[in-house]
C-alpha cells in the first residue's frame, strides 16, 4: 500500500461498511472530510477528533498538539482538553518522551487547553515515534460548523499562507540539504512557520462570524482538502492558482524537488466557504489574520484555473508531497 491516507473510496466503504450503531445525540458523524464528531448534550455540544503524527523529527509535539486543536477549531469552537497516546520503538530514550511532553505541555498551555491523559509505552510495533491524540471541544448545541455544509455560490477562502507545516518540516529535518537552495535567514524563516500553524484563532472567530463550512488544510494539501469538502457537501469547485498565497521559500523548495505546493501538507491554513468572503477576510484582516478569496463553490466539477490560464480537472488526493519530499532527502 502507498504511504499516506488511504484512498478515499477504500476509506469510505470501511467507514459506511462499520457503522453499526447511529445514535440520535450524535449530529455529526465520520465521514469522508469530517475531521469532527459532534453530540449533542443538552444546550451544549461536545466536540472531539483525533489524529496522529508520523511524518515529522523535529517538534513533532508541538505539532501533534496544533493539528489536533485545529480539527477542533475548524468546527468553529475553542479545544478544551487533550489525550495523548505515545508509541515510543526500542532505541527511545526517556529524554526523548520528556521533550515530546515539554512540548506539548507549553503549546497546549499557550491555547488553554489541559492535557487530560492518555498513554505511553515502548514498542517493537513501532520504528519511530508516534503520537496519536483525541481533542475535545466544547459549544453551544447545533452551531458546531461542518466540513459538509458548503455551498453553491460560496465564497472559498483560506487563511494566512499554505504549507507552512511543510516547509517547517523540511528545514527543520532536512537543514543540511536545503543550504544549497536557501540562505541561512530563509532556513531560519522557514523553521520559525511552525509558530503559525495554529489556526485555531481564525477558526473560532469564523465560527462566531457565521461560515458554511470550515476545514484545516493538513495531509493532502489545499487540494486535498478542497477535494474533501467539495465530497463531503456534494459540491464542486473552481480555484484560481495565482490567488493561492505561498510564500517564496516554500516555493524554491518545491521547484527545486519537484514538489506540488497544492498538495503539500498546510497545518496553519484554514480553508472556509461563506457567501459573505469579502466581509469574512476583513474582519479577519481587522483581528491581525491575512485571508484570501482564491475561488468559488460550483455545481458538480473539481476545477483549478492554471498561472497560463488553462483550466484542469483536479484529481482525488493522492499521498502527500511529503513523503515524496523526505524520500528525495534522505
Amino acid at each position: 500500500m502507498k504511504v499516506g491516507k488511504l484512498d478515499w473510496k477504500d476509506l469510505k466503504s470501511i467507514i459506511d461498511e462499520n457503522r453499526a450503531v447511529k445514535r440520535k445525540d450524535v449530529r455529526i458523524r465520520s465521514g469522508i472530510g469530517e475531521d469532527c464528531s459532534v453530540v449533542n448534550f443538552g444546550d451544549k455540544e461536545c466536540i472531539v477528533s483525533t489524529d496522529p503524527i508520523t511524518g515529522a523529527g523535529l517538534n513533532s509535539g508541538r505539532l501533534a498538539v496544533h493539528i489536533n486543536c485545529n480539527d477542533i477549531a475548524s468546527c468553529g469552537v475553542e479545544p478544551v482538553g487533550i489525550l495523548v497516546t505515545i508509541l515510543a520503538p526500542e532505541d527511545s530514550r526517556l529524554e526523548d518522551i520528556r521533550q515530546i511532553m515539554r512540548e506539548m505541555s507549553s503549546e497546549a498551555g499557550k491555547l488553554d487547553v489541559e492535557i487530560l491523559g492518555g498513554h505511553t509505552e515502548v514498542t517493537k510495533a513501532v520504528n519511530k515515534m508516534v503520537i496519536s491524540c483525541t481533542v475535545i471541544g466544547r459549544g453551544d448545541r447545533g452551531k458546531a460548523v461542518s466540513t459538509s455544509g458548503a455551498r453553491e455560490g460560496d465564497d472559498i477562502v483560506v487563511t494566512k499562507y499554505l504549507c507552512l507545516e511543510g516547509t517547517s518540516i523540511a528545514a527543520n529535518d532536512f537543514e543540511g540539504k536545503l543550504k544549497n537552495i536557501l540562505t541561512s535567514a530563509e532556513i531560519d524563516e522557514a523553521k520559525n512557520y511552525i509558530n503559525y500553524i495554529s489556526v485555531v484563532k481564525e477558526g473560532v472567530l469564523s465560527g462566531k462570524f457565521g461560515v458554511n463550512s470550515m476545514h484545516d488544510i493538513t495531509e493532502g494539501g489545499l487540494l486535498g482538502a478542497l477535494w474533501e469538502v467539495a465530497k463531503a457537501s456534494e459540491v464542486g469547485f473552481k480555484i484560481y492558482e495565482d490567488k493561492v498565497p505561498l510564500r517564496e521559500i516554500t516555493l524554491k523548495i518545491c521547484k527545486k524537488y519537484s514538489i506540488d505546493p497544492l498538495r503539500f501538507i498546510s497545518s496553519g491554513s484554514m480553508l472556509i466557504t461563506t457567501e459573505r468572503g469579502r466581509e469574512l477576510v476583513h474582519m479577519l484582516e481587522n483581528c491581525g489574520i491575512k485571508a484570501s478569496i482564491i475561488g468559488k463553490i460550483t455545481g458538480n466539477s473539481y476545477m483549478m484555473v492554471g498561472r497560463d490560464g488553462v483550466q484542469h480537472q483536479v484529481e482525488p488526493p493522492q499521498s502527500d508531497e511529503l513523503f515524496v519530499l523526505e524520500e528525495k532527502l534522505k
